[in-house]
């Protein structure tokens, strides 16, 4: 069936060269392979952009069609692609791997070569108590990783021994590899798979690590956090991650904070909720009633008289730490009306009489 390669790149056919070259990358992107994507439809694109990129190309595309009438041309037709005169000639695209890579930000060569030796990131999630927050405090936990062999300090080479030229690679770290594909064949330059990139090998493989420069260990942690954290927030370790391959960056620990609930004290930002209950006299005549504060001692209250069940009153200052100013949130009371359920003979009269004068 003929193809159209406008229609498939999503393009009028009298687009621009820069509009035919944004429709390509962001359909490229989108249907990579390496993202993911639908090799299959990322071949197709990649062939649209091919001929519609080329004024020559493009013109002869434009004249003669998409007609697959059985010749070897890419449309069919008997004509040449560039300077290729007959099917399954190697294209002069240059290195296609690395024109790849600048458009899809795989990076170079020597950047994959430092991201194959760099250690994994972790996160772990920590919990803490609300109390933790308020001034800040230094918590301590184990966590399994890969961590750097002592006995070869992360060489991967046993001790006293030394390391020699890969034969592969010839100490560069990187081979060429020639592909075939729909456009041709290509040279790609890729990580050594002998050598992992490095360039070399040890004489004698460490006999703790087997040459890997790192193994399972279970490490301590320390890590302060602050005062007035929240919950979710993050609290990034540089170099506390998985260490690296043979002396490789190591990854970062990323600890995540969780703060378990209170019994008593509700969080919203940086401010504190709680409930106080209180009799119905100090609600009519108004008094004092004692509040906890956290991590302080409890306070006085002043009830003023005639309040009503659940109004809020407010203690300024007495809240969570702001985590990046001065100061404090404030604590907000709710207060409760107690209605007895049992009372005394002598309490049911004065209700009583309460009650005959409108009260």
């Amino acid at each position: 069936m003929a193809k159209d390669y406008y229609e498939i790149l999503g393009v009028e056919k009298n687009a621009s060269a820069e509009e035919i070259k944004k429709a390509f990358h962001k359909l490229a992107h989108k249907h990579h392979p390496h993202k993911g994507g639908d090799e299959k439809k990322f071949k197709e694109i990649n062939e649209a952009y091919q001929v519609l990129s080329s004024k020559e190309r493009r013109d002869q595309y434009d004249q003669f069609g998409n007609a697959e009438t059985g010749g070897n041309g890419p449309f069919g037709g008997q004509w040449a692609w560039g300077n290729a005169q007959q099917s399954g000639a190697d294209f002069d695209f240059g290195d296609l791997g690395d024109f790849m890579e600048g458009i899809f930000g795989f990076g170079s060569s020597g950047q994959k070569e430092k991201d194959a030796k760099k250690g994994r990131d972790i996160e772990v999630d920590l919990e803490i108590e609300l109390e933790d927050i308020l001034k800040g405090a230094e918590k301590q936990f184990f966590l399994n990783k890969l961590s750097s062999c002592q006995r070869c300090q992360g060489s991967g080479a046993e001790p006293g021994t030394k390391t020699k030229e890969c034969f592969s690679c010839r100490g560069t770290g990187q081979v060429q590899q020639i592909r075939k594909t729909f456009l041709g064949s290509f040279t790609q330059r890729t990580i050594c798979p002998e050598c992992g990139g490095e360039g070399y090998k040890p004489e004698k493989p460490c006999i703790v690590c087997k040459g890997e420069g790192r193994l399972k260990s279970a490490e301590d942690i320390k890590v302060f956090v602050p005062k007035g954290v929240d919950n979710h927030q993050i609290i990034k370790l540089s170099g506390r991650g998985e260490a690296g391959r043979k002396k490789g960056k190591a990854g970062d620990l990323y600890v995540r904070i969780f703060v378990k609930p209170h019994k008593i004290f509700k969080r919203k930002g940086d401010n504190l909720y709680i409930s106080a209950s209180i009799p119905f006299s100090l609600a009519v005549l108004g008094g004092e009633v004692e509040i906890p504060i956290l991590g302080e001692k409890s306070v006085m209250l002043k009830i003023p008289s005639g309040i009503e069940s659940g109004k809020i009153l407010k203690v300024s200052n007495k809240g969570i730490p702001r985590f990046s100013g001065s100061g404090r949130g404030d604590l907000y009371v709710e207060l409760k009306i107690e209605t007895p359920k049992k009372i005394s003979k002598e309490q049911k009269e004065l209700l009583e009489k309460l009650k005959k004068e409108g009260l």
